[in-house]
């Protein structure tokens, strides 16, 4: 049963406010000032916590703050009661963390409302969601539920890359989100002299275009092509749109799936910036390695063509093929039958890519 705690002070609205709550089903437990709020909310964990404002003791942003202290109280939806209507008591309470606002007197439907709606979004905030398409469909069917949204796609069709396929061109219209199911995908840029500057390699679990979509000028800001054979589900724009654009609650939630490479790219961008070559090639290997792309599986090598490589590490074909024979000479790397690059020595690559 759902537990609801009231923190009021005024005994009238406190036993009329629970037996609403009671006849709706709900199991209800009241505290009759702040402090002793505080005490049942940490002993019960309730659900929901219905608080009023202006109390002796401690007062309903003191309560807030107090919860907000306590981990196992923090996370639990908060509604305040108040007869304030002046907008700056609103903001501080929402600027404490309120998940809603009723003013005093409120209606019965408007209780019920607001608890509905504050469980239905706790709800939706407390589910996982994995990042396969299985997982991306299950949170796009509860974030249209949560927005009561009818036109979401709840099913996506995949669809088969050979290796070189391109999946978008940089400049091209971006009208479609995809998703990695399997194989591996390079998304690069072009510079003005026709050379590729590699921002990514990525794997299953992997969502591309991501970031064009969130673009102004509605086009790829990179391109994108396959390297091993892959298969890619695309999520149309106006599904994308809707969840990041309806409500910041399911747009945060929707970033934080999509966010898999994106700190990743940050890091490479400052890696070309200022590590030296020796640094980049090294974690280079070492990332691609350990996130096992690219890896074949006989010999534990790394199959990348050289001008991949070169591309991702932001230097000539020529010098990445150097800076591998210095690897190799040094003992670090060898070379499989298929030119493989077999990692021999982790732990100088990874104090290289410390200390240079």
């Amino acid at each position: 049963m759902i537990k609801i705690l009231i923190i009021e002070d005024n005994h009238d609205v406190r036993e009329n406010t629970a037996d609403i709550l009671e006849l709706e089903g709900y199991e209800v437990t009241s505290a009759e000032n702040g402090k002793i709020g505080v005490e049942r909310a940490k002993q019960l964990l309730p659900d929901v916590i219905v608080c009023d404002i202006m109390m002796p003791e401690l007062d309903g942003y003191g309560v807030l703050e107090e919860l907000n202290k306590n981990t196992r109280t923090s996370s639990i939806p908060f509604i305040f009661l108040t007869a304030k209507t002046e907008k700056i008591d609103m903001r501080k309470g929402m600027n404490l963390g309120a998940d809603d606002y009723l003013t005093k007197p409120f209606t019965e439907k408007e209780l019920l409302e607001a608890i509905q709606s504050r469980l239905k979004r706790h709800d939706f905030l407390r589910r996982e969601f994995s990042r396969s398409i299985d997982g991306v469909s299950q949170f796009i069917e509860a974030a249209s539920t949560y927005l009561e949204l009818d036109h979401l796609s709840r099913d996506y069709n995949p669809t088969t890359y050979n290796t070189k396929d391109l999946i978008f061109m940089e400049g091209d219209s971006a009208n479609t989100l995809y998703f990695i199911e399997s194989g591996v995908v390079k998304t690069f840029k072009t510079t003005e002299k026709g050379k590729e500057f590699v921002t990514g390699l990525c794997g299953p679990g992997h969502f591309i275009g991501q970031l064009s979509l969130l673009s102004d000028n509605g086009t790829y800001i990179e391109s994108a092509t396959v390297l091993e054979d892959a298969v890619l589900y695309g999520i149309p724009k106006l599904d994308f749109t809707s969840l990041i654009k309806e409500n910041n609650v399911v747009a945060n939630k929707f970033m934080s799936l999509l966010s898999n490479n994106l700190v990743d790219v940050q890091e490479l961008m400052v890696n070309v910036a200022y590590a030296t070559v020796r640094q980049r090639a090294a974690k280079a290997l070492l990332d691609i390695h350990d996130q096992r792309i690219l890896i074949n599986d006989e010999v534990e090598g790394i199959s990348i063509a050289r001008e991949d490589l070169a591309g991702l590490i932001g230097t000539a074909t020529e010098t990445a093929i150097r800076m591998l024979t210095q690897f190799s000479e040094e003992g670090l790397i060898t070379f499989g039958v298929r030119r493989e690059i077999i990692i021999e020595d982790k732990k100088t690559l990874e104090h290289i890519v410390m200390f240079g």
